[in-house]
């Protein structure tokens, strides 16, 4: 951080002392910290820079916020003041008028922050009152990346399959919304927004959905100290562990952040208090997406990807990583890094339900296999955490940008997403000994750029949205997709027959410049008495 924006912030910290704003001047003292380590630990011209300008918005957010006199506050939900996680306002409120013509018409000169102007209002929706017993939930940006963001609720029962029956905005455009994840008791949606920081937005939005049919926007937030929020973990007693990828400012390290039932943001991990954590994350990469946790031997493995500013131009090219971080989970500490070599992205890990050795499967994007962890087993240098080769998914998979996953819960069957490749891979993992491709490679599937995929509660269907990133012309990172929501059965050998799919592109090309469905969330309400939230 240079000098000049140091003595701002400190300027702004005594003015907090002043007026007693106690979120305010954490806020400030935690960015100096951030700011600081940056400056020692990048090498990169580029990162410094995207830093300084990063740090020039979040400075106007702090200074109008200061020159307002009003104290810093999660957005709608509880009144209680949260130290650890904050809501801003827009830097440019919206004034009807005004705004919407600046919308439509500004080029943005710099080479990453965007102009965070209001978002364009939306054409009204009309609910439907259909009530069906399987609910898919889609977090979806607008294609134009200037109307508002939005969550669509749709049908998935075979009669009705996909109608909407309601849509639900958030209060910003630009998100780049990321992946969705529900709470162990249904109530609540939470999406992340991928690209919201370079708007100086909220990054993480909270939905009410206590009543499935009709979700209702509830609060969004921000963390102190990490940005681009990734994979979603609910916790048992309510709330959820978030990888957050990126520093404030984009850079590694990223955090593990927790959070309350009520979505307030508790702590991010590591605490800087834990030195020997915290100097792990400093020494090597820490850019944390996947997320996978075993509440009952509390574990937790976070795969490292990319450190998300060095996908932003200008670059000296994408940094990625070839580890992950095996976690107590208990003590919310990092035991040990795992590596997998030349890995070139550790995109996502999961946990094999039933598993005696609690192993997990982790995908390794730049060698376009699947890797074994072991997190109990030692490695010769007496460190915890073995990794081991499992299976090769082939040309189509290597350098495929993104391989996602997701795995049966009686531990059978496991699905992985080739980005690039446009193919889904299906493998029979039932013995880890012999494991079987049960998807023909050379097959050439009818989709395009697929990426986040659930498997149903009901073992029956695979949901898969064929979209990853598009960050436009200030990315080096943008993949083809075809904007759909893919519904794929699942035969009883555990193959695939494609046969229906959401268009969100069509549907919402009028009313918002197309659509960018990323994520999904599928509810099961068959069973009124155990219901289903995945």
């Amino acid at each position: 951080m240079s000098i000049s924006i140091r003595h701002i912030y400190l300027i702004l910290l005594k003015h907090s002392h002043q007026h007693q704003d106690i979120q305010a001047r954490t806020t400030i003292t935690n960015t100096i910290t951030s700011f600081n380590i940056i400056n020692q630990t990048s090498t990169s011209p580029s990162l410094t820079m995207h830093s300084a300008l990063v740090g020039f918005a979040l400075l106007g957010n702090l200074v109008a916020h200061l020159a307002s006199g009003t104290p810093l506050s999660t957005t709608g939900g509880s009144d209680k003041r949260n130290p650890l996680g904050l809501s801003l306002p827009p830097l440019i409120p919206l004034i009807p008028g005004v705004t919407e013509p600046l919308t439509n018409g500004v080029s943005i000169p710099l080479p990453i922050l965007q102009l965070p102007l209001p978002p364009l209002p939306s054409d009204p929706f009309t609910p439907s009152n259909l009530k069906p017993k399987k609910i898919g939930y889609f977090w979806t940006g607008a294609g134009d990346n200037k109307h508002k963001d939005f969550l669509v609720t749709t049908s998935l029962d075979d009669a009705t399959f996909g109608t909407i029956i309601d849509i639900t905005d958030v209060p910003s455009s630009g998100n780049s919304p990321h992946h969705l994840g529900p709470s162990h008791d249904g109530k609540l949606l939470i999406g992340g927004g991928l690209l919201s920081l370079l708007k100086t937005q909220d990054t993480a939005f909270y939905f009410d959905v206590s009543n499935p049919y009709r979700p209702k926007f509830d609060h969004s937030n921000r963390a102190i100290l990490s940005s681009i929020v990734d994979e979603i973990r609910a916790k048992p007693d309510g709330g959820f562990f978030i990888t957050y990828m990126g520093s404030a400012v984009g850079t590694s390290p990223g955090k593990l952040v927790e959070t309350d039932a009520k979505g307030n943001i508790v702590n991010e991990w590591p605490s800087v208090l834990d030195v020997e954590s915290t100097l792990n994350t400093l020494g090597e990469q820490f850019s944390p997406h996947g997320l996978s946790i075993d509440f009952d031997k509390q574990i937790a493995l976070t795969s490292d990807y990319v450190v998300p500013l060095s996908i932003l131009k200008p670059t000296l090219g994408i940094q990625r990583a070839n580890t992950l971080r095996l976690w107590n989970l208990s003590k919310r500490s990092i035991i040990s890094t795992i590596r997998i070599p030349n890995g070139q992205g550790i995109q996502d890990v999961k946990f094999i339900p039933g598993n005696p050795e609690s192993a997990a499967l982790a995908t390794a994007v730049g060698l376009g296999q699947v890797w074994i962890i072991y997190p109990f087993r030692t490695n010769p240098d007496g460190s915890q955490g073995v990794a081991e080769p499992l299976f090769d998914l082939g040309p189509k998979a290597v350098n495929s940008v993104a391989i996602y996953s997701d795995i049966s819960d009686d531990g059978k069957l496991a699905y992985f997403t080739i980005t690039l490749g446009n193919h889904i891979a299906a493998l029979d993992i039932s013995d880890l000994n012999n494991v079987k491709r049960l998807d023909n490679p050379d097959e050439i599937q009818p989709i395009i750029g697929p990426h986040y995929v659930k498997i149903s509660p009901d073992k029956k269907n695979l949901l898969v949205t064929g979209y990853f990133v598009q960050a436009g012309d200030i990315s080096v990172l943008n993949t083809p997709g075809d904007y759909k929501g893919h519904w794929i059965d699942i035969l009883p050998d555990g193959s695939l027959h494609f046969n229906r799919t959401i268009d969100f592109e069509n549907i919402f090309t009028k009313s918002r410049g197309g659509a960018r469905p990323h994520s999904s969330v599928i509810y099961d309400l068959t069973d009124p008495t155990n219901p289903k939230y995945y």
